[in-house]
């Protein structure tokens, strides 16, 4: 059983067609509550696969996902509650502000009036977002939207979160203040996350990392491995 707040992969996967190769094959590892771990691969190594998998878009009988010590298999609401996503695609309502869409988030979790406003508040406040609070989303940098993603995501208090390529099209500058952002709230909250990336520099040599190639784990370690080179 996954620890309270961790994740496990066990023996996961999956093929897109009866007969065609596996997308992912008999990938394991588990992430620690409060830990930072890297999935590192090129295109079409299995990164997205992997995460559609966990959110549940994809199901597979191959294998193990448990998110905070729930089976997705057997309690997937559990599961899926305790975890936030951020996707590689932009999932913004650009013609609603900022709080709105912080507001939409987490009605649908179901916060609502003072709980609601307070954690959109902490929210804004935490990323940077206060002074842009009622401004509309598409009037934000590429940067700052990513920043309401994550704050989006984080609204309901999940144990796990999982983002997809979060920096793609982004200056180094802005990836690296995003990635300080999510490091700090494993610090500091003691979430879990899965960081999905094919850039060498967004690995820290404190992070736990994943590499995958092919759907296979190649590495799964602390820090990047010797003579690693970038994802091809």
């Amino acid at each position: 059983m996954t620890q309270a707040g961790g994740l496990t992969i066990r023996d996961l996967s999956y093929r897109y067609s009866a007969h065609g190769p596996d997308a992912l094959s008999e990938v394991s590892f588990s992430v620690a509550p409060g830990r930072f771990c890297a999935l590192l691969g090129a295109n079409g190594a299995g990164k997205s696969t992997l995460f559609n998998l966990v959110t549940r878009l994809f199901t597979t009988p191959h294998g193990v996902i448990e998110v905070a010590g729930h089976d997705i298999r057997r309690a997937p609401r559990k599961a899926l509650a305790r975890m936030g996503v951020v996707f590689q695609q932009p999932t913004l309502d650009l013609d609603l502000s900022v709080r709105r869409n912080l507001s939409y988030f987490a009605a649908l979790h179901g916060l609502s009036g003072h709980a609601a406003a307070s954690r959109i508040d902490a929210a804004l406040d935490r990323f940077g977002l206060t002074d842009r609070a009622e401004q509309p989303a598409r009037a934000l940098s590429g940067g700052y939207r990513r920043r309401v993603e994550i704050a989006r995501s984080t609204l309901h208090s999940p144990a796990v979160l999982l983002l997809d390529e979060p920096t793609v099209g982004l200056d180094p500058q802005t990836r690296a203040a995003l990635t300080d952002d999510v490091h700090a709230m494993c610090t500091d909250d003691g979430l879990t996350v899965l960081w999905s990336t094919h850039l060498l520099d967004e690995v820290r040599e404190t992070d736990r990392l994943v590499m995958l190639e092919k759907g296979r784990v190649t590495y799964d370690g602390i820090g990047l491995p010797e003579n690693a080179k970038a994802p091809a």
